[in-house]
């Protein structure tokens, strides 16, 4: 039996259907990525070809122009080989509250990307490196083989330049599991990320964020392919928290996809389930103003129960203690 997300949260409270307080802008800049990873639910790769032009970007920018404070939040695929990525950046700087950027990092080893370490320490941009795990067994399975090495060259690149050891550069590690389970604690994995990765390899670094992974994209295929979808399902749905109901990220977050539409959050993104405003149009960049004044209505579906299971999850980690 189908399990109903949006009656979950209305029996809980009916307000948790609706856009609380925008706070974060999540800025997709297209799926064009130096890897395939097997969880990705975007299904980036080398030959993604939908990538946001700098005219949307210019929309972006004025939205934040009228609306300055709030938090960006620059992700992608790999948001550095979007060639309009720096002007990007530079438009943002002086309008965000809070301005970071989602990386894999290995990316500063394709041709014409160096100087992305250097840069990014100037900006001061909050870095948050995707690393699914601390071994380079795990890593390379989902990533390809040489990643991890790369992932731990590029981290203490990071490191010399005083990314996450000490409080003016901020850079955050994110886990997702290698498989169709549920991460553990997000406080523990912490602990042995910062031991095996310092005592290793001399890697430190400020946070680690800890994402459940949603059936869509790659991993869905993975698991029909496997024969586990419908288990894995059920795993998130036996494990719906209603504590963390009630800090799911599209309450505060809005998500703009590379062509300018908004979505209440990135995997309704991938899902192609924009936001529609009272008029039952696909609202833009250009309308979102508009629509934060009449209100936005939540776009639900059976994936959402990934946010929601065991301790939640979100692009900032887990939702509850």
């Amino acid at each position: 039996m189908i399990i109903d997300f949006s009656k979950e949260l209305e029996n809980i409270d009916p307000r948790l259907l609706r856009l609380d307080q925008l706070e974060t802008l999540q800025v997709n800049l297209g799926d064009r990525c130096n890897q395939s990873c097997a969880h990705c639910h975007v299904q980036a790769g080398p030959n993604g070809k939908k990538v946001m032009p700098k005219e949307v970007m210019e929309r972006v920018i004025d939205f934040l122009r009228r609306r300055p404070g709030l938090t960006v939040d620059i992700t992608g695929g790999c948001p550095e080989l979007n060639p309009d990525f720096k002007f990007f950046v530079d438009g943002v700087c002086e309008l965000a509250r809070r301005l970071m950027v989602r990386t894999n990092v290995t990316v500063f080893f394709e041709p014409d990307l160096s100087w992305a370490p250097n840069w990014y320490s100037e900006k001061k941009v909050v870095l948050m490196v995707s690393l699914p795990c601390y071994t380079a067994e795990n890593v390379d399975g989902q990533r390809g083989a040489g990643a991890f090495t790369k992932s731990i060259a590029a981290l203490r690149m990071l490191n010399d330049l005083g990314y996450g050891v000490n409080g003016r550069l901020e850079m955050n590690l994110v886990y997702n599991p290698g498989g169709d389970f549920l991460p553990g604690r997000q406080d523990q994995l912490e602990v042995d990320y910062k031991r095996e990765l310092y005592e290793k390899y001399n890697v430190r670094f400020n946070k680690l964020l800890t994402i459940t992974n949603a059936p869509i994209g790659r991993f869905k295929r993975h698991l029909e392919t496997n024969g586990q979808l419908e288990r894995y399902r059920k795993l998130l749905v036996d494990n719906f928290n209603p504590k963390a109901a009630d800090n799911i990220m599209c309450r505060t977050l809005i998500s703009i996809g590379y062509d300018g539409a908004a979505y209440n959050c990135d995997f309704n993104q991938a899902l192609g389930l924009p936001i529609i405003d009272s008029s039952g149009r696909v609202v833009s960049i250009e309308r979102l103003e508009q629509s934060l004044s009449e209100g936005i209505e939540l776009i639900t579906g059976e994936h959402c129960f990934c946010c929601t299971a065991g301790a939640g999850s979100s692009c900032t980690g887990t939702l509850v203690e």
